[in-house]
């Protein structure tokens, strides 16, 4: 094996290289934990010298950081299908996609390592949860004003009772997320919100 197979493969610049570098990040961080993350390795899997990457990233707080702060600018469609309960299941089956996905396995090993702990993770963690609770508040508005929910139902505590059942099953008891899954958060999610359990206080 010669010298050339131990070199990065060539990825462009500017734009192409950020992507590159993000997806090796989580790529790392899932695979690896966070506590093994380097900056050599995420520059080895992303294709690129390991300069290039302290040109932008100071160290592995800032990569992880900055590449969960990207997860908050992802597009996520808000449905509006003129019923509360069927924009819920939308909502939670797109949780479902998220976080089994690798972005959002990405961020759960953030969440629960010692990134958690780091200035930058923590906010962009903030900024993630935070973006998606203001993306939900159209969707309860909708439904007070067609008088499918109680006035007063607070769009946070509602979105937080729809992940509940989903972040239950990842993190404490590592059974099946799934389609079901999905169906019964927003039901039970649903019932609790028809039942003025969410309401602002």
């Amino acid at each position: 094996m010669d010298s050339e197979s131990h070199r990065p493969r060539q990825v462009g610049r500017g734009a192409k290289v950020r992507d590159a570098v993000h997806a090796a990040t989580l790529a790392e961080l899932v695979e690896k934990g966070y506590a093994a993350l380097t900056v050599e390795g995420v520059a080895l899997r992303a294709g690129v010298h390991k300069t290039t990457l302290y040109r932008r990233w100071a160290d592995r707080e800032s990569l992880v950081a900055d590449a969960l702060a990207d997860l908050s600018a992802m597009d996520v469609p808000i449905p509006d299908t003129g019923s509360i309960e069927s924009d819920l299941r939308e909502l939670a089956r797109s949780l479902v996609r998220m976080m089994t996905a690798p972005k959002g396995r990405a961020l759960l090993a953030a969440m629960f390592s010692g990134a958690a702990d780091v200035p930058g993770v923590a906010e962009a963690r903030r900024q993630v949860f935070d973006d998606r609770f203001r993306r939900a508040e159209p969707v309860v508005a909708r439904a007070v004003e067609r008088g499918e929910l109680p006035e007063g139902t607070d769009p946070s505590e509602l979105l937080k009772a729809l992940a509940a059942p989903v972040y239950f099953r990842l993190l404490v008891t590592g059974d099946p997320v799934d389609e079901i899954t999905a169906e019964r958060a927003a039901l039970l999610a649903l019932a609790a919100a028809r039942a003025g359990a969410l309401r602002r206080r």
